[in-house]
């Protein structure tokens, strides 16, 4: 890879257009190497952090304590080489200086006290977001959908509005997967609906508050709900769910369905990006065809469509460049698989009918993971680009433009950010 393509790219600004940064994990004081493992992507190997239709109900734990040596191998030993145990380890071992061995039985308690000790320090996470080139990032707060980031976090950071709960809101009972009550939610903007008509006629309110709180767009992540199908558009079925604690199948589908979609076009009236959840998730409704319709009827929505659809990133470049109020987030797919981000990339590259169309974040929970995560991007977007350079398909001020658009100019566009 060229020396001069790869310095270019580390100099660039990132603005980061998804996170799940929160101050309950980011500004956790208490934080020791087998939390850091725990609350990450590195976790998922342990456990799948949310329920399938056949699964009971999780309740997931963080170990609160050092923990033993067997429960740190567990991730080094038994996923030692999984892609997101990787990007973790190797983050860590770049910011605390380990070296090539790593991360070891002999150093681990050590590198435990120094995690501890840099956790105290409420400085420590926005260091590591600097030094990885982060100046602005967008948090999904999904915990609490109303929070405002800005003013928890800091100057750094704006949020998107998670409608999840409002798409499952039909009795007091109801919660998302992330516990939250779209009722609840309500509450606190003052708003108390008696009819499913009164429910719907809140959402411009609701729409009219995220400025105040620092939102730039709404977040749909039903894929770990629901289907991503939204195509019932049955009012009145929708509306025989309001009011039951446990509607039928039919009901339910119906009502997420005509929330979404009146959430999809007030968001197109009042040019407010909508971020979309797209593979894995549910996997069998999570497929990005399955939205096809939700897209097409709502033609002045900018959609930004996540994680390059994981595993089906083609046919979701295929709906991108059919639909041209698509955007792409490649986000996550490279942690998944940084050993075919490459291929995909080029093929997003030779699809998507302009360069505004692709834009990148850490989707993390810590700050070292989004070091990890920014710095991978860095570096495949590089070997990527000078590939394609190599190959003559453009030239090197091609693959410097390029780069810095993914990295930060068209999301400062998209999201309308100074």
């Amino acid at each position: 890879m060229s020396a001069n393509l790869a310095s270019y790219l580390k100099g660039i600004p990132v603005v980061d257009v998804h996170e799940h940064h929160m101050p309950g994990t980011l500004l956790n004081k208490d934080v020791g190497l087998l939390q850091l493992l725990q609350e990450s992507y590195a976790g998922w190997t342990q456990v799948r952090p949310y329920p399938l239709p056949s699964d009971p109900p999780l309740t997931l734990t963080t170990s609160k304590g050092r923990g033993e040596w067997r429960d740190i191998a567990a991730y080094l030993e038994g996923s030692g080489t999984n892609a997101f145990v990787r990007n973790l380890v190797g983050a860590i071992s770049e910011l605390y200086g380990l070296g090539g061995d790593g991360i070891t039985e002999e150093n681990w308690t050590d590198l435990d006290t120094r995690l501890r000790n840099k956790h105290a320090d409420p400085k420590w996470p926005g260091a590591v977001l600097d030094l990885a080139g982060v100046e602005t990032a967008i948090s999904d707060p999904y915990t609490d959908p109303l929070l405002d980031v800005r003013q928890a976090l800091g100057g750094r950071y704006v949020s998107v509005f998670r409608i999840n709960c409002l798409a499952l809101g039909w009795s007091a009972e109801s919660r998302d997967h992330n516990s939250n009550s779209a009722l609840e939610m309500l509450a606190r903007l003052g708003m108390q609906p008696r009819t499913f008509d009164d429910y719907l006629e809140t959402f411009p309110g609701v729409l009219d508050r995220l400025p105040d709180l620092h939102k730039v767009g709404l977040k749909n992540a039903l894929a770990y709900d629901r289907s991503v199908n939204f195509d019932t558009l049955d009012i009145e079925l929708a509306r025989s769910a309001w009011g039951k604690p446990s509607p039928s199948p039919a009901e339910k589908k119906a009502f997420g369905d005509v929330v979404v979609d009146r959430l999809c076009r007030l968001a197109g009236e009042r040019d407010i990006p909508f971020q979309m959840h797209l593979g894995t998730g549910l996997i069998r409704g999570s497929r990005p065809l399955e939205a096809a319709g939700l897209i097409e009827r709502n033609p002045r929505t900018r959609f930004l469509l996540m994680h390059l659809a994981y595993p089906w990133s083609t046919e979701l470049l295929g709906m991108a460049f059919v639909y041209r109020n698509i955007w792409i987030d490649l986000t996550w797919s490279w942690l998944l698989s940084p050993g075919t981000f490459p291929g995909r990339l080029q093929e997003a590259i030779d699809i998507l009918p302009d360069e505004s169309r692709m834009m990148l974040g850490g989707d993390t929970w810590h700050a070292e993971e989004a070091y990890g995560a920014i710095g991978q991007a860095r570096h495949l977007i590089a070997e990527t680009l000078e590939s394609c350079v190599r190959q003559r398909q453009f030239r090197y001020q091609d693959a410097e433009r390029l780069s810095r658009k993914i990295l930060g100019d068209n999301a400062r566009a998209f999201f309308r950010l100074p």
